[in-house]
């Protein structure tokens, strides 16, 4: 009787182990600096936001755990093609330059860069133009840096790491305004973390883009499958659903 018992206890755990390996856990790089798309929660010490929110629902829903690396936005892409993760689900635009180094899934959300400026400042800021002569910051490795600085018009580009540094540097009007993720900016600043800043509402953005999550080229079942649920998600609501939650707009 030991011995059946034995024999079932065996068994069970070896079908649950079974269980158990059968849903694939990818590391899918993130940033704590992007609210509300990625952001550390202090509360959790965990990345939360609607990139976050997002893949999970995909991985649900193709059947992947997801296991959320933090890093610099700088160091995304570069962690994607030595393997060090698996997918990146971030504030990252897609665009030409990126996608001849990794494959993006179908757009997850459009919106272009917004410009933050001290409270005191009431000039009305339309383009680049009504800058001539400013300095002015952006966070390195987006694609708001190319055409800021080939515009020709700013007195100084001073490029910044991560958003807090360049929002502090523009708080304390150690810079005459910073260009950001207009979402991001604004979600930020709503916050009232940076009492002395506002977005420069008459802004146009120069560059629209559309977030996607990223993949290795070689992995193209696997976008596949980010694709799939992707698709499934916009149609059942669940993707505006979390953009709702995070004080965004439906697409």
């Amino acid at each position: 009787m030991k011995f059946k018992t034995l024999v079932v206890s065996a068994l069970a755990a070896l079908t649950l182990g079974a269980g158990a390996q059968a849903q694939t856990v990818l590391k899918v790089g993130s940033t704590p600096t992007g609210s509300p798309f990625t952001f550390l929660d202090t509360k959790t010490n965990s990345i939360e936001g609607v990139m976050v929110d997002i893949i999970k629902a995909v991985g649900k829903e193709a059947g992947f755990g997801v296991q959320i690396e933090p890093m610099a936005f700088s160091a995304l892409i570069g962690s994607l093609t030595s393997k060090r993760i698996d997918l990146i689900s971030a504030a990252m635009f897609i665009t030409p330059a990126r996608q001849q180094v990794v494959s993006f899934s179908d757009p997850v959300y459009r919106y272009g860069e917004g410009f933050m400026v001290p409270k005191g400042d009431n000039k009305e800021y339309k383009s680049f133009a009504d800058m001539k002569g400013m300095t002015v910051g952006v966070q390195v490795g987006t694609a708001f840096v190319e055409p800021i600085q080939k515009s020709g018009v700013f007195k100084e580009v001073k490029l910044y790491d991560n958003p807090p540094d360049m929002m502090r540097d523009a708080n304390a009007g150690r810079i005459q305004g910073g260009f950001m993720d207009y979402p991001i900016a604004a979600y930020i600043i709503s916050q009232g973390n940076y009492p002395n800043l506002k977005m420069a509402q008459a802004y146009q953005p120069t560059v629209m883009g559309s977030l996607g999550i990223a993949a290795r080229k070689d992995d193209t079942a696997l976008l596949e499958r980010v694709n799939k649920a992707l698709a499934k998600l916009k149609a059942d609501g669940t993707i505006d659903a979390i953009l709702k939650k995070w004080g965004l707009g439906p697409q």
